[in-house]
């Protein structure tokens, strides 16, 4: 049985390195890769996401120079390229036979010889600069986020809530909506294959890209990007998260909707919320739009996405309700069946 038109971009988005590559690919990476400077490039862009700027001061050569020889290796698939605002990030390709060549390339790389040590030693210090800004940034707005941590459960609590919904079943991709301080991402780094986080800030994107190089989580990718608006395929993701977004939003039931859109057949929605309160102050000094939800708004979202309910949860302060913020959890699922056809597909061109 052939595999349906709607699951090949899914099969074909989860391709392995490793697998046999064209020749034409292969003629194309090790001539985009066949110079030095391409060659370093590629070594460093596989230790983290950077811009012209970063590469300039870590490869110590001119802004043109490294532009000219990002778009030859782009065009040959080895590095893939995003804009963020007015910043456009580099990446080693990590999918695809661009991404099998790279993985190649790397290995054969002596990772302690003395040119590709120097890059890294560079990269170190463009990280602690990022780490720097990142830092400041969030030491400014620390005491907005503590005031608000004082006044519910504790977030190891919500956490752990959190993993035991998603626990039930393996994650392949995770997409965090809203991701902020990139916490969810590094909280299930070491569950899943790959991840994306986004978020329409570009200073918490910075945050969130100093915290997961911190916590040497190298499988997840951010992007700045509308909520409403994924940057991805429909049927893309595994599971999505949505932690503590949906108060500031104008429209919940649209940003749940654009994340079952990007949910693949049996993929499950985690939404964490507060439950409806009366801190009016929030609304004024933390731009809260909504003072919480009840729970059949957001199953009432939840149902309008075309997604089942799976189940409700919630935590409440140790003073009980009334005497701070309730968190609530609702996991919802896509109630479609990926087919038998596609599974073995998949396993195919694994």
């Amino acid at each position: 049985m052939g595999v349906p038109e709607r699951y090949k971009d899914i099969l074909m988005s989860n391709r392995r390195a490793g697998q046999p590559l064209s020749f034409s690919a292969v003629l194309e990476g090790l001539k985009a890769a066949g110079e030095d400077t391409r060659l370093r490039l590629v070594a460093v862009l596989a230790e983290a996401e950077l811009t012209v700027s970063d590469l300039t001061d870590i490869l110590g050569q001119s802004q043109p120079r490294i532009s000219r020889h990002l778009k030859l290796l782009a065009e040959a698939g080895l590095v893939e390229r995003h804009r963020e605002a007015s910043w456009v990030f580099y990446r080693r390709a990590s999918e695809g036979e661009g991404g099998g060549i790279v993985t190649q390339l790397l290995d054969l790389l002596d990772r302690d010889d003395p040119v590709l040590a120097g890059d890294r030693a560079r990269l170190d210090a463009v990280r602690a600069a990022r780490a720097a800004a990142a830092q400041s940034y969030f030491a400014a707005h620390a005491r907005q986020w503590d005031e608000i941590r004082r006044l519910h459960v504790p977030e190891a609590a919500v956490e752990a809530a959190m993993r035991q919904a998603l626990g039930g079943a393996p994650i392949r991709s995770l997409l965090d909506l809203g991701t902020g301080t990139g916490r969810m991402l590094e909280l299930f780094a070491g569950d899943i294959e790959r991840g994306m986080g986004i978020d329409l800030s570009p200073d918490m994107l910075g945050v969130a890209r100093n915290n997961l190089e911190q916590a040497g989580v190298r499988n997840c990718l951010l992007r700045q990007s509308d909520i409403y608006a994924v940057p991805a395929p429909r049927d893309a993701f595994d599971a999505v998260i949505v932690h503590q977004v949906l108060h500031y939003l104008d429209d919940g039931g649209r940003a749940l909707r654009e994340a079952a859109r990007v949910l693949r057949p049996g993929g499950r929605l985690l939404v964490v919320d507060f439950a409806p309160h009366a801190l009016e102050f929030l609304r004024e000094a933390h731009a809260h739009r909504h003072l919480g939800f009840p729970r059949e708004t957001v199953e009432g979202w939840l149902a309008d996405a075309g997604l089942d309910l799976v189940s409700f949860r919630t935590l409440t302060p140790a003073g009980g309700p009334g005497e701070g913020l309730t968190v609530s959890l609702w996991l919802a699922r896509d109630p479609r069946v990926l087919m038998a056809g596609a599974d073995l597909v998949d396993r195919e061109i694994a």
